[in-house]
């Protein structure tokens, strides 16, 4: 029997997909500090499984200091990098759920996609840049140019395939053009899924990533667990979207089946958790050989998925934590993109290899980088709104035949308005320039706010309400 999909209840059972987000970015937080703090003593190599179990596990000798017990408590935060590729497969399923039909406007949704991901990309690198400038100059350490800053405020304009323009100021922001990538992709796949059948799109997808992971491995010397900041950088071929297209693809089936009442998503929480546990150790396994680099990536990030969705289920299982982790959740991605300035200051300016002040540092960064995500989440729209009023006072001087028609409506608070051929609500109005022809309303659909152009909505007459 088919279960009929309803999307409000999608909702309060998908409160673990938000927890699994946030849990997600403090683990890759956990991987970075691990890292730095040791020194990038560890990164799997293809030498077998006993070898890389021996270099993982710190001398005997070396467990009379607290700098041998964070090494070896520590050990597991090394593999904390396999999170990126579970965010790979969460944002195909977060995808392909928001969809609503078959066919959508893909100028509307690269639009709201892309100001997304741009926007606190931008508003973090602007806001981080001044930080690093004055921490760098008060230390005598490493300055970031102000062509790294124009760098990351033009982005993706000015990029290369190995961030390295981006990567002096953060250096996990390496993972930003990778997620443009699937995002540009999307209403192809999109299509796809509909046309070929999700079964279809799926083998599809594998045979490309596989064959391109077999070119990757053999002919172009790259290696899925190379860590970017390793020096000399070397080649990055697994870093690219179509080494992850499978994983991305198969969040898009996983989401349409569970539309349709079916899939991974109902199965009991001992068969995930099984079939999840052996996956992951199947594709733990196999990092450590040339061979398995073919299908690591992929198992990985299937078997984390399913171990934390069951995690995180019993974890929300009570009312708070349910709503704490949709609240949490929402600060996930900004929580990326502000973690490496937090982890590399901390450790640079207050741990300085002791052990101790490391493993009280931890805790702290983690909130303190919640609170910073917390703050560029409420910057964003406030930068958005300014360089709105900027760029429309800008038009309006420069245009050699200024409109200055009376708007065909005057917009207030309350008005229901269509916005990218949805229903929104105005929420806020403001003049712009001195003649009062040009208004910026904040229009708000559920959670979503956004500052538009008056020129982009159409009040929505009485009868179409009804209809509605």
């Amino acid at each position: 029997m088919t279960r009929r999909f309803n999307r409000s209840a999608a909702v309060q059972r998908l409160a673990w997909l938000d927890g699994l987000r946030i849990s997600a970015a403090v683990i890759i937080l956990l991987y970075h500090a691990q890292l730095l703090f040791t020194q990038y003593r560890y990164t799997p190599q293809p030498t077998g499984l006993l070898q890389n179990l021996q270099q993982l596990i710190p001398g005997v000798n070396s467990l009379h200091t607290v700098s041998g017990w964070i090494d070896l408590l520590g050990t597991p935060a090394l593999f904390g990098f396999q999170f990126v590729d579970v965010f790979i497969l969460l944002s195909g399923f977060s995808l392909m759920l928001a969809t609503r039909q078959r066919s959508f406007d893909w100028l509307a949704f690269w639009q709201k996609r892309l100001s997304r991901l741009l926007w606190p990309f931008w508003t973090v690198a602007l806001l981080a840049y001044p930080v690093l400038w004055v921490l760098g100059a008060a230390t005598q350490g490493y300055i970031p140019s102000l062509w790294n800053l124009f760098a990351a405020s033009t982005f993706p304009l000015l990029f290369d395939y190995g961030g390295d323009l981006l990567l002096p100021i953060s250096g996990p922001w390496w993972f930003i053009p990778l997620i443009l990538s699937f995002t540009l992709c999307f209403p192809l796949l999109h299509q796809l899924m509909y046309r070929w059948g999700g079964r279809n799109l799926l083998m599809v997808s594998l045979v490309v990533t596989l064959g391109y992971r077999a070119l990757a491995t053999y002919s172009f010397g790259g290696q899925p667990t190379y860590t970017i900041l390793d020096t000399p950088q070397g080649p990055l071929p697994f870093y690219v979207f179509l080494a992850k297209l499978s994983t991305f693809v198969i969040g898009m089936v996983v989401a349409q089946a569970y539309k349709h009442g079916r899939g991974v998503l109902f199965w009991p929480q001992a068969k995930a958790l099984q079939v999840g546990v052996l996956l992951y150790g199947v594709g733990f396994v196999c990092q450590f050989y040339k061979l398995g680099w073919l299908v690591c990536d992929l198992l990985v990030p299937l078997g984390l998925t399913l171990v934390g969705m069951v995690v995180c289920r019993w974890l929300t299982a009570a009312g708070w934590s349910r709503q704490l982790a949709m609240n949490l959740g929402k600060y996930s991605y900004s929580f990326f993109l502000v973690h490496n300035f937090v982890v590399g200051w901390t450790l640079d300016l207050w741990v300085q290899g002791d052990g101790m002040r490391y493993a009280i540092a931890l805790p702290l960064m983690i909130l303190s980088t919640l609170i910073l995500a917390a703050i560029a989440d409420a910057v964003t729209p406030l930068l958005q709104r300014a360089l709105a009023r900027l760029w429309q006072d800008i038009d309006y001087l420069l245009a050699r035949k200024p409109v200055l028609a009376t708007p065909s409506w005057v917009p207030a608070v309350g008005d229901t308005v269509r916005y990218l051929d949805q229903q929104w609500s105005v929420q806020a109005v403001e003049v712009l320039l001195d003649d009062g022809n040009y208004y910026l309303c904040k229009v708000a659909q559920g959670q979503q706010s956004r500052w538009v152009s008056q020129e982009q909505l159409q009040l929505m007459a009485p009868t179409e309400l009804a209809r509605g």
